[in-house]
């Protein structure tokens, strides 16, 4: 059971690992936790998967066993569960919300995502959380009840919100393709666009949990292969979602924007730009932003920048898979459709997204790689990389800098290097970037070579 409780989220696969009785103990701890700070109010919403309507109902039979009402927001993306929180109901304001969503994984998987008083539910906090689900569920203490429950139509309310913030993209005249992979991207974007008056294409906006068309994850080029089709044929400009919404990618029929090269276009937006950037990001983004303001390197994972983009008072921040966090004009959480339509507002501006993506020094760098181990020996396996890159220095290329905010990012003369453990997954993930081809393969192999020395000692 333990194996559920994430960094940045619960997820398992249902019903093994997310059961009834698994569920409605989270839900009556999470409840525990909004009473113990005063709360009354918790809003769940869901995504499409077919299994998230029964995880709502075990799950909030546990948030009642607390004494705690239950906001139900109904079929939505993540970023709605988000902006509740910022809302009332018929004076009902919520104390926290938990978004139940297998995100980008397969049918079979699901999840929460959880916010309590306006902050991520995350690390520490979830791990504890699940030591207490696993003395309940072994004590077989009862903890549910049946709920009292309010419909608060935050959907509605969002895109209200929506219509009115981007008024004047209606006078957009570009066309629009859109991607929603059968996530829930659709329910809110198609309402919004169709008010603006905006000409729009839209593939798989149906949203159907069992993802028959391609899996929701728009940072794999493979699921992006219909939307550059239909980009080849109409031009213009494309998104593609994730399963709930959280995450964007971004296209134009000559390029895949990645979500570091769009934190570069949007900032220079801003006025004297604060941009946190995660430690996977290319040196591109922190080179062209600390030129116009200032960008911060921190660690991987959407809790992680939210909480750092709060405690800086930053503008921005960006995952290079697709989160960005808008704190500019916006509340400073993960939200791909308010991306998409700043994505628009650029276009509106006069701004040529093609023009400023190859404007960009010319670099060269690989995907994410990822190197198989397991959850017991990933992290010892980054503390023995880390000693043989003090013992091996002298025979590696010239190192500039190591930063460990997030594993270890090691910057040579002319690119960098980055090791570092999932938080997710039982895997090292690895990623490298150069000036040249020779560079790139020069420190990949040496990082590389480290790993496999490591990974020898370790068997």
């Amino acid at each position: 059971m333990q194996t559920i409780f994430r960094e940045y989220d619960i997820r398992g696969i249902y019903p093994t690992e997310l059961t009834q009785e698994s569920v409605r103990a989270i839900g009556f701890l999470l409840g525990e936790r909004v009473r113990a700070r005063g709360g009354k109010y918790l809003a769940i919403g869901h995504d499409a998967r077919t299994h998230s309507r029964e995880l709502f109902t075990w799950l909030s039979e546990g948030v009642a066993g607390a004494d705690i009402e239950i906001l139900d927001l109904g079929l939505i993306p993540t970023p709605v569960a988000y902006f509740s929180l910022f809302n009332s109901f018929e004076g009902i304001t919520p104390d926290g919300s938990v978004m139940i969503t297998g995100s980008h994984n397969p049918p079979e998987y699901n999840g929460f995502k959880i916010t309590l008083f306006k902050e991520p539910f995350f690390g520490e906090a979830i791990t504890a959380l699940g030591e207490e689900a696993q003395k309940l569920i072994e004590a077989k203490i009862s903890c549910s009840k049946p709920p009292k429950i309010h419909f608060a139509d935050a959907l509605g309310r969002y895109i209200t919100y929506m219509k009115e913030e981007f008024k004047a993209l209606s006078s957009l005249s570009i066309p629009l393709s859109i991607d929603c992979g059968n996530g829930v991207a659709g329910v809110a974007l198609e309402p919004i666009l169709k008010a603006l008056n905006l000409e729009c294409e839209v593939l798989y906006g149906e949203p159907d949990g069992r993802f028959p068309n391609h899996h929701p994850d728009p940072s794999d080029p493979h699921n992006l292969e219909d939307l550059q089709a239909l980009l080849k044929k109409r031009g213009g400009l494309g998104f593609a979602f994730d399963g709930d919404a959280d995450r964007i990618a971004v296209l134009t029929p000559k390029h895949i924007f990645k979500g570091d090269e769009l934190a570069v276009i949007f900032a220079k937006q801003m006025k004297n730009p604060l941009v946190i950037g995660e430690v996977k990001c290319s040196m591109s983004m922190y080179e062209e932003i600390n030129k116009i303001g200032q960008a911060v390197m921190y660690k991987t994972g959407h809790s992680n920048l939210k909480v750092k983009l709060k405690e800086l008072g930053a503008h921005l921040a960006a995952e290079v898979s697709g989160h960005l966090f808008f704190n500019d004009r916006y509340f400073g959480y993960d939200d791909a459709i308010y991306a998409a339509l700043r994505t628009m507002e650029l276009i509106l501006l006069g701004i040529n997204l093609d023009l400023e993506k190859e404007s960009l020094p010319p670099l060269f760098s690989t995907e994410e790689l990822k190197v198989k181990t397991t959850e017991e020996k990933k992290f010892p396996l980054m503390e023995r990389i880390k000693a043989l890159l003090l013992e091996k220095k002298e025979s590696l290329p010239p190192i500039l800098e190591v930063i460990d905010v997030d594993g270890i990012r090691v910057i040579f003369e002319e690119g960098w290097g980055l090791v570092r453990a999932s938080n997710t997954t039982p895997v090292l993930v690895t990623r490298f970037e150069a000036k040249s081809q020779e560079k790139l393969a020069l420190y990949q192999e040496s990082l590389e070579a480290l790993i496999h020395q490591a990974q020898q000692e370790q068997n």
